[in-house]
């Protein structure tokens, strides 16, 4: 079957370690880091004196501002103080470290039940903007912020996003096939939060199971708003705009945003956790992470506590450091490279992977192939935006849009000369962002 939208690329799916090993949870870690910056926007200011006793799901950080979420207690224990760790780009995060006292003690304001079917549509967005979630396929946008679109903005369908289209991962597809009801749960509610009357689940064929999971519990469920839609397996189908032109063939417009075609679209595992605050009052305190890759002897789906450590977590599933010569956060595509184990894991963070052979090469000279240029899935030429990030040209990087890229990697996965175009791009992103940010500043 051909693929639905422009572009993109096939890679080797290496999901066999994992995709059929159950969910289970990982082991309670002696302490946790709660980090204050897991979303896009400001990060969360502490509420939590040092010394005082903390438990589950209690708020440790507050909001500031409507973009932004607030952090809570993965564990009962006691607040040691805030510590530094490394954020997968690179620089420093301030972290609540909470030394687990063991008896996993929820929080009296994270366990208020509640009948879904009566939420009214403000107090749906209100649970989901307390829990702290936020887009956990690794955007982070803060997902109260999605279910409250402009008046102007009119919302008729809600895709559900279960492509996980990067090779390794395998989290959403377990949610989908061990989770299937909470999940679309969880979707009526979103659906009904933006008055959405329609809700599509996008699944890629190499997750049969997943699909079938889906469409029996929205037949156990009887919603017939719901459709469970197959896709054949093309990276980066999983992008949201190469999603929405899948399904629908709405096509965002550049610098647009989904809901300028009518369209919202979630993760599955951020609909999962939607549902769990509504019903359950529950605060994103865990999540489902894959731990994988040749440097792992025991790969494992895990239940991981927020803030657990990198090195915790490694130990759990085998970790041979030795023989690893890359550690990233996310998948091979688009994950983040991590020079260190201090670092905690986080609400956007769906996988870690170990690679023995991380398949770096000296790049050479562009050779004109414009295989980069099939690939894009955005229609760009990452072969000239190559060129100007190498040699600093920032102008002409927005002449031919730099920042429509989407930073999913298909140039350099492509690229015979081995140039490390998508890390040039992402360069010239930050660094147009960085001045634009220091030109506003200083006008005002």
């Amino acid at each position: 079957m051909k693929h639905l939208f422009r572009g993109g690329c096939h890679p080797p799916e290496k999901k066999e370690a994992t995709k059929d090993l159950p969910l289970r949870p990982a082991k309670t870690p002696p302490f946790v880091a709660v980090s204050f910056s897991q979303h896009i926007g400001k990060p969360s200011a502490p509420m939590i004196k040092i010394g005082e006793r903390v438990l589950r799901g209690q708020k440790i950080a507050e909001s500031q501002g409507f973009v932004s979420a607030p952090a809570h207690a993965s564990v009962s224990g006691i607040a040691k103080g805030v510590v530094q760790l490394r954020h997968p780009l690179g620089f420093l995060v301030d972290a609540l470290k909470i030394e687990n006292d063991g008896k996993d003690e929820w929080h009296p304001d994270a366990i208020a039940e509640h009948d879904v079917d009566k939420l009214a549509v403000e107090e749906i967005r209100k649970l989901v903007q307390n829990a702290g979630i936020v887009g956990m396929g690794g955007a982070t946008f803060p997902t109260h912020v999605k279910l409250a679109p402009p008046k102007e903005k009119a919302v008729d369908v809600l895709i559900l996003n279960g492509a996980e289209c990067e090779p390794y991962l395998t989290s959403d597809d377990r949610l989908m096939t061990e989770h299937p009801e909470d999940i679309l749960r969880g979707a009526v509610l979103f659906a009904r939060a933006v008055g959405a009357s329609r809700v599509v689940a996008g699944i890629e064929n190499n997750k049969p199971r997943a699909q079938g999971a889906m469409r029996d519990a929205a037949a156990k469920l009887g919603l017939a708003q719901v459709e469970i839609r197959a896709l054949p397996v093309m990276y980066p189908q999983g992008a949201e705009k190469q999603l929405i032109n899948a399904i629908l063939g709405r096509s965002v417009p550049s610098g647009g945003l989904p809901m300028d075609v009518g369209v919202l679209v979630h993760n599955m595992a951020s609909v999962y956790a939607g549902y769990d605050a509504c019903r359950f009052g529950h605060p994103l305190t865990e999540r489902v992470v894959t731990v994988t890759g040749p440097g792992i002897r025991n790969p494992a789906n895990l239940w991981v506590r927020i803030g657990t450590m990198a090195s915790h977590l490694l130990e759990e599933c085998g970790f041979d450091a030795a023989a690893t010569k890359k550690l990233i956060v996310g998948g091979p595509m688009m994950g983040m490279p991590m020079r260190d184990l201090e670092w905690a894991t986080s609400k956007g963070g769906n996988g870690i992977l170990a690679l023995t052979d991380p398949g770096a090469y000296v790049h050479r000279p562009c050779i004109r192939c414009a295989r980069c240029v099939d690939a894009c899935p955005m229609g760009l030429i990452p072969c000239a935006l190559s060129n100007y990030g190498e040699s600093g040209l920032l102008a002409e990087s927005l002449e031919v849009n730099a920042l429509d890229c989407i930073e999913c990697g298909c140039c350099s996965y492509v690229c015979p000369s081995k140039r490390p175009i998508v890390q040039w791009v992402r360069m010239e992103k930050a660094e147009i962002n960085r001045k634009r940010q220091l030109a506003a500043a200083a006008k005002k």
